[in-house]
């Protein structure tokens, strides 16, 4: 299974979009960089699916643009008037070669999924390797309208409980891919998490 982060190039504030290529080759998130269909082009002709995290605009700005230009399913947790088929937690869906569990993780936003394979973890926003407020285990910020740091929480142990020891790779909407021990990395997280403290100084 072959992983590229399509929005690598962007100078504008977007997601990590990653275009996952394999026995079906899929978008996860679909990002805000301009120039996010002409990365597709550069290495594949269709997709087979495009699947949201979640829709913050980050995530979805130049979603009408990937699925305009590759006429994509899409498949996503929340109501979109473009989705195709509705994901719910304990759902299954293939990505690139591996099936993967969708997990429902809210508090960073209400419509927030995560995908889990025996190997892998796109977390989206609710867990990050690293990011401008922590290294190596930081999640989704919780300061705005709608989010909750109790649900993260929650998200976070739901996603513990449903890893295995054997995910080595995670790919996460913001900040560096992670390769190695994912679940203390996420462990690292829910610890932070738990102690309440503000993720940014104005939280």
């Amino acid at each position: 299974m072959d992983v590229t982060n399509v929005t690598a190039d962007a100078e504008t504030f977007t997601c990590n979009a990653y275009l996952v290529e394999g026995d079906r080759t899929v978008l996860v998130d679909a990002g805000a960089y301009t120039g996010v269909v002409d990365a597709l082009r550069e290495r594949t002709d269709t997709l087979d699916a495009v699947v949201l995290t979640h829709q913050h605009s980050d995530h979805v700005a130049q979603l009408d643009a990937v699925l305009d230009a590759f006429d994509a399913p899409l498949y996503a947790y929340g109501v979109h008037p473009r989705r195709e088929s509705e994901l719910d937690d304990g759902d299954q869906i293939f990505i690139g070669d591996e099936p993967f569990d969708v997990v429902y993780t809210p508090g960073h936003a209400d419509d927030h999924v995560s995908f889990v394979s025996e190997t892998t973890l796109f977390s989206g926003d609710v867990v990050v390797h690293n990011d401008g407020a922590f290294e190596y285990g930081s999640f989704g910020r919780t300061d705005m309208p709608g989010q909750s740091r109790e649900r993260l929480i929650e998200s976070l142990r739901r996603l513990l409980e449903t890893m295995g020891d054997s995910v080595e790779h995670m790919y996460a909407g913001h900040g560096d891919e992670f390769h190695g021990d994912v679940c203390d990395v996420v462990e690292t997280a829910l610890e932070r998490a738990e102690k309440r403290e503000p993720k940014y100084p104005d939280e």
